[in-house]
Formats: C-alpha cells, sequence, structure tokens
C-alpha cells in the first residue's frame, strides 16, 4: 500500500477553492455568499490541523458567528480591513492583525466585509475530534460524529 505524495512547497493561489461552498442548511447558506476557501492544509495532507486562505468579496461574512467547544482558532489578516464581531463588540481589523479563539471561551466570532474591496486572510484551527458549534444568533448548533459536521435547530431537531 502506497502512501499519498504531498507536496513541500506549492504557491496558495494554485490550490483550488474549495468546490462546496458551505456545509450550512439551506436556510443558511446563503448568508456566506462571497466567501471563497482555499484549503492550504489539505493541500499538504495535513491531519492536526487545517489552515484556510479565504477570500471575503466586499459584503460577505466569513461564517455565521460561532464558537468552537475544543478546537482552538487564529485569524491573520493579509488583505483589506473586515470587522471582526465579537461578544464584545466590533473591532477594525487591518492587514498584518491577528485574532484567536481558545476552544470552550464561548466567544463567538466572526469577520464582515464593509469595505468596497475584498478581504484575504489565513484561519487556522485545530482539528481536536467531538468539537462542537455554537451559533447564539441563530437556530443552530452543530456537532462532529464520526467526523462529519451535523446541524440541528437548538431544540435538537436536525436540518
Amino acid at each position: 500500500m502506497s502512501e499519498t505524495k504531498y507536496p513541500t512547497v506549492l504557491a496558495a493561489a494554485t490550490v483550488p477553492p474549495q468546490a462546496i461552498k458551505t456545509n450550512y442548511p439551506a436556510p443558511f447558506a446563503a448568508r456566506v455568499a462571497g466567501r471563497d476557501k482555499r484549503r492550504l492544509g489539505e493541500a499538504f495532507g495535513l491531519k492536526n490541523f487545517g489552515v484556510n486562505l479565504t477570500r471575503l468579496a466586499p459584503g460577505a461574512v466569513s461564517a455565521l458567528r460561532h464558537s468552537h467547544a475544543k478546537q482552538d482558532e487564529l485569524i491573520y489578516i493579509i488583505e483589506g480591513e473586515p470587522a471582526l464581531i465579537t461578544d464584545a463588540g466590533e473591532t477594525a481589523m487591518r492587514p498584518g492583525d491577528c485574532a484567536g479563539f481558545r476552544a470552550g471561551s464561548g466567544d463567538a466570532h466572526h469577520l464582515v466585509n464593509r469595505g468596497d474591496r475584498d478581504v484575504l486572510y489565513l484561519e487556522i484551527g485545530d482539528r481536536t475530534p467531538g468539537d462542537g458549534v455554537i451559533y447564539p444568533d441563530d437556530d443552530l448548533d452543530m456537532t462532529v460524529i464520526d467526523g462529519k459536521m451535523r446541524f440541528v435547530r437548538k431544540d435538537g431537531t436536525p436540518y
């Protein structure tokens, strides 16, 4: 049995954009239109953490505002000036700024591009099994079961 060969070096822009734009159920999927992810971690076969190069068009959001139960997350702004929305309010970000979110902190967050040009950023997160995600502004929760995301309403009924 041969192991898959992964590159050691590549140009990030050559990694194809994620074909499936979102895993969110239909009532929420349209809210992340204008988001384009390139899964850099996947391109290298990384197993312990993921890295995405993400572009947000003007008016786009990175995700529904959320917090992770078990996974740490970090973002680093490369281009553009998004607004970071957290439980504490709104913070303007610029190229070179970064923000981190500890697992289990409950600090729900997302980026919003209110500018007139694209925002480009790296998002880095670990792949701790059994993560759950809370979306405090929406009737949505997510758990990972057997490596697959499962979305449910706050009352537990599936989408």
